[in-house]
Order: structure tokens, then C-alpha cells, then sequence
């Protein structure tokens, strides 16, 4: 079965092309950037040949109807736009409505619409471009899978806030978690490298990128992650602050006059590590201000952000440290702690400063141990917890998901 997979953002799609029949195989992988712009990237990485140029996409539609035809284009032997069996999309927000993947018909494309609400930066892409399949491949069945839905087995007293009960009874306000497929993914690959079952593991799996998130997965179900009704609460992020004491937003409206849309703006596009270091939000930047290129342990003094980008990883990385121990306890121990994601599989700083300090949890880390297909051991071989680095495939899930929902 050929199931092409779509992660739609507000003006970009990452795609993925996937042979699930036998064996999973991905046939080519890709993404179209800067939608509407003008002037929009398109990248395609595939057996047959690699593609990346500039194009023009002025919606969602055209520039799905352009990856399909470079799909079939470039892999003539295995595709033809008739071959497409399927197509999976990540769905951002789900709500509790839905707990698993599903296959979209009129009617439930209609109850998505009437959940935007819960996600209005995202939900949106993700149903322009449930649309645009519908115009191009009309007879291609669909499925949703949600970042959300892996959260959903959260206890009430791990997803419910201390506010008024009737708000969450009217307007659904709770703590939702999203990455919940790259969370999955990672523990079913972390079961595989170890030999056991998801039931059997204490996992604690931190996706750490431009946006993070760390989840508590006690044998093989979420029961705590610290992104909340939104994708702005729990851990320091690229441009978004994280935990907050919500007084400072009525604080902020009250001394300096800003707006709730000042207030958004400010909270999700110029705080995190960008805020704090008055430098970038990309983590490679701040390493690079705070360490010498030559040697990641000599201080690159001379960095007119260097001060700034240390106090950064500092704050990023005692967020991080303090939500393990939190998830820990949570789970009465911990069997395996991961790291995926852009930061969590990239930068070993990051890997070995959330890991210092926690040797009286059982964390100790030793030489790297290649494991194969990116993946990477980095506790001692006698460590009480394993320390893992595995790389999330987010379009792979998704893929097996729809394979599943089909079967």
C-alpha cells in the first residue's frame, strides 16, 4: 500500500511517501516552504533524484498539486498519481473527541471544523490541505492522525487546571499535550532497541526543538506532558517562554498597555531562548556564542552575545532537568529517558548538561554507543536507566498509523 503522508503547516507542508505493504519503505521525502510568499523553496529527497528549487505556490492546493506530480514524476517506476492509495495527515488538535486515528469522511471533516477553535494557528493548515486532497485526488480515502490523541490517556487529576469546574465543562479548558506522535514514535522504537514491551517501560521522552515538550509515558501510555491547552506552557522553547506565572501577561496589559494580541505576540514569538539571549532562537547559534567552534568545553569569551546565550541554555536546560525529576516521580521511577527531536538529537551539550546532577535517579552517561539508523546509546552499559538519542520520524507514524486504520 502507497500512503502519502501531509504535515501542513500555516505556509508549509513536509510530505513523506511511503511502500507499507511488505516492509515499510519511504519512497521519497520532502517540503515546500514559503507558501503565499511570493517566492516558496521546494525540497524532495528520493532514490530516484533530489530536488531543490524555487517555485511559485501562491495556497495549499498548488503546491500539494506540485509535490504530487514531482512524486510520480521522479519515481515512474513505483508511482502514478493512480497508485496513491492513501493519504495520512497530522491533525494538530483533535480535542477529546478523538482518541485514535480515523478514517475522514463530509461529517467528521465537519467536526474538525468546529474544533479550530482549540487550535486556530494550526488546525486551519491542517484542513486546507484535507481540502486540497479532496479536489486533486477525490477518491483517495483519508485519514487523521492527531498530536494530541496520544494524551488523551492523561488522568483527570494530570490534565485538569485548578480553575472553575465549569470551565473546562463549557469550553473544554485542559491540558491537551501536543508532539503526542513523536512521543509515540520514539517509544515504539525505544521497545524495539531494548527488547520489551511499551507495557513494561517508565519512559520519559523529550522532544526538544524550535517548540518542545516532555511526556511521561508509564507502560505505554501518556500520563503527564508539559504542553498544555496550548503549545505555549512547560519547557523554555525556541521564541516561546514556557511555564509563566499568569499574573505577568495582566501585569503587562495593566503597566505598559499591551493588548491580548501584544501579549500573544510577545509570549510566543519573542521570548524562550530567543528572549533571554537577545540573540536567536536557534540553539545552534547560542552554542556557538557560548563555546568555541574548535572545542565545545573552551568559552568563546569573545562573543558579544556570549553572556546572554549562556544564562539561555542555562534556564533551557534547568527547565528540562526539573521535568524530569518532576515526571519521575510522577511515574514512581523511570526505565528510559529519550531524546528526539531537532536539539534533543543534534546537540550533545544539551544531552550531557540535562543528564548532569541526576545520577541519584540512576542517569549515568558514558561514551556513545551507535546503535544504527541514527540512534544512540549514551548511558554506561551498568547505568540503572538507559539513556537513549533517537531520531523522531513523525510522517513514518502517520503512515503506519493510516496502514493500521486500513487493516
Amino acid at each position: 500500500m502507497i500512503i502519502l503522508v501531509l504535515n501542513c503547516g500555516s505556509s508549509s507542508i513536509k510530505y513523506g511517501l511511503y511502500s507499507m505493504s511488505n516492509q515499510e519503505k519511504t519512497l521519497a521525502r520532502g517540503a515546500i516552504e514559503g507558501i503565499g510568499s511570493g517566492c516558496s523553496k521546494f525540497f524532495q529527497l528520493s532514490a530516484a533524484e533530489n530536488i531543490e528549487q524555487e517555485v511559485k505556490v501562491d495556497d495549499h492546493q498548488q503546491a500539494i498539486s506540485l509535490l504530487i506530480e514531482a512524486l510520480t514524476e521522479l519515481n515512474k517506476d513505483q508511482v502514478s498519481p493512480g497508485s496513491i492509495e492513501a493519504v495520512g495527515h497530522r491533525v494538530v488538535h483533535g480535542g477529546e473527541k478523538f482518541t485514535d486515528a480515523i478514517k475522514l469522511d463530509l461529517d467528521l471533516v465537519e467536526v474538525l471544523r468546529g474544533i479550530t477553535h482549540l487550535a486556530p494557528l494550526h488546525n486551519p493548515s491542517n484542513l486546507a490541505g484535507i481540502d486540497a486532497i479532496s479536489c486533486l485526488l477525490p477518491l483517495v480515502p483519508q485519514v487523521a492522525v492527531f498530536d494530541t490523541a496520544f494524551h488523551q490517556t492523561l488522568p483527570i487529576h494530570a490534565y485538569l487546571y485548578a480553575l472553575p469546574y465549569e470551565l473546562y465543562e463549557k469550553y473544554g479548558i485542559r491540558r491537551y499535550g501536543f508532539h503526542g506522535i513523536s512521543h509515540r514514535f520514539v517509544m515504539q522504537e525505544a521497545s524495539k532497541i531494548l527488547q520489551k514491551r511499551p507495557e513494561s517501560l517508565r519512559i520519559i521522552s523529550c522532544h526538544l526543538g524550535n517548540g518542545s515538550s516532555i511526556c511521561a509515558i508509564r507502560y505505554g501510555r501518556s500520563v503527564d506532558t508539559s504542553m498544555g491547552f496550548t503549545p505555549l506552557e512547560g519547557l523554555v522553547m525556541g521564541t516561546r517562554c514556557g511555564d509563566l506565572d499568569p499574573a505577568i501577561p495582566l501585569f503587562l496589559m495593566d503597566r505598559i498597555g499591551l493588548d491580548s494580541t501584544e501579549i500573544n505576540d510577545l509570549l510566543n514569538k519573542r521570548s524562550g531562548i530567543a528572549g533571554i539571549s537577545c540573540c536567536s532562537s536557534d540553539m545552534k547559534e547560542i552554542i556557538k556564542a557560548i563555546y568555541s567552534d574548535e572545542n565545545y568545553y573552551a568559552l568563546n569569551l569573545t562573543h558579544p552575545c556570549h553572556k546572554k546565550a549562556k544564562l539561555a541554555l542555562d534556564v533551557f536546560i534547568y527547565r528540562l532537568r526539573k521535568y524530569i525529576g518532576a515526571y519521575a516521580a510522577a511515574m514512581d521511577g523511570v526505565d528510559v529517558l529519550i531524546f528526539t527531536g531537532g536539539i534533543g538529537q543534534n546537540s550533545s551539550i544539551v544531552q550531557q548538561e540535562a543528564c548532569a546532577k541526576l545520577q541519584f535517579m540512576g542517569i549515568e552517561t558514558g561514551r556513545p554507543k551507535n546503535l544504527g539508523n541514527g540512534c544512540i546509546e549514551l548511558s554506561k552499559p551498568d547505568s540503572r536507566v538507559k539513556v537513549l538519542v533517537i531520531p523522531t520520524n513523525e510522517e513514518l507514524m502517520i503512515a503506519r498509523d493510516a496502514m493500521k486504520v486500513f487493516n
